[in-house]
């Protein structure tokens, strides 16, 4: 194959490109910033008595908007609080929708990093890098996260002020059918995880090991389904595998990071070699899989 040498570009000090340029190239094609199935929802939105959001996306299959700026250069004071400020207007203007803020900068500093990291704490907020790169006549734009949105863990998920309560309180509030259910994944779950048994907590069905929990996995059982919620990096290969096993996802929870099963009365024996997959995988990924 012919190799041919890359050109990393400044777009800052270039004469033919501008805010502007980069701004529509991501408008044609917004999943190039990698935040998943996003569309274009408005460009130049005006924001009252403070200016025009660059760019604002909608995930196409959630309640979830990114408001995204865009600058040249280095990240500075003024670009943070802008992200900020116009994050903030969106999401009290509109807040049946979940909001990030979204910082787009071809240079990040380490400084600034650690400011926006501060903030990340307590304001959905993620910062991504742009480098042009120019290979013969033809220029591309690459996209890479260096701070994510901070994932924060569900008050359910407090085992210290959870609630603790027994499978007859599960039985009554879904059924003994749907409870009998998880029975059979977790029988899945031991083929990999023998240790593990199912904790039942007020708002869910966890998984635990001695008392310590593992929540890769947790349940809700219903009357007539379970609700079984898979703790994975949202990606185009677990969807890929989940939709050619015809099980029936509800969605993604990106705040939580959690794909949403429902699973039918009888259905966990059909789709008994998907289920250990996809559990496998969380527990691996959880890093307290066994050595």
């Amino acid at each position: 194959m012919k190799y041919e040498p890359i050109t990393k570009l400044s777009l800052k000090n270039h004469p033919e490109f501008s805010e502007r340029w980069v701004q529509d190239r991501i408008a044609e094609n917004p999943q190039m910033l990698g935040l998943g199935d996003v569309v274009l929802k408005d460009k130049e939105r005006i924001q009252p008595r403070a200016g025009r959001l660059d760019l604002l996306l909608q995930d196409a299959e959630a309640n979830h908007r990114y408001e995204v700026e865009i600058q040249l250069g280095k990240t500075d004071e003024s670009h943070i609080i802008r992200t900020i400020e116009y994050w903030d207007i969106e999401r009290k203007r509109y807040p049946q929708y979940e909001h990030t803020a979204v910082i787009v900068a071809e240079e990040i500093t380490a400084r600034f990093l650690n400011v926006i990291s501060l903030f990340n704490g307590t304001i959905p907020l993620m910062a991504i890098q742009m480098s042009a790169v120019q290979l013969a006549d033809t220029v591309s734009l690459l996209f890479t996260t260096v701070l994510d949105e901070a994932r924060f863990g569900l008050v359910e998920e407090d085992e210290e002020v959870q609630e603790i309560t027994d499978r007859a309180y599960w039985e009554s509030r879904g059924s003994k059918a749907t409870v009998a259910m998880a029975d059979e994944v977790l029988k899945l779950v031991s083929t990999f995880a023998p240790s593990l048994e199912l904790k039942y907590n007020k708002f869910y069905i966890g998984l635990a090991t001695n008392g310590m929990p593992n929540n890769f996995l947790i349940f809700r059982p219903q009357k007539s389904a379970l609700r079984v919620e898979v703790r994975l990096p949202q990606s185009q290969e677990v969807e890929a595998s989940i939709e050619a096993a015809g099980l029936d996802v509800m969605d993604y929870d990106k705040r939580w990071g959690r794909y949403r099963l429902r699973i039918g009365k009888g259905e966990v024996v059909k789709f008994a070699e998907s289920l250990s997959m996809l559990s496998k995988q969380a527990y691996l990924s959880t890093g307290k899989a066994d050595e």
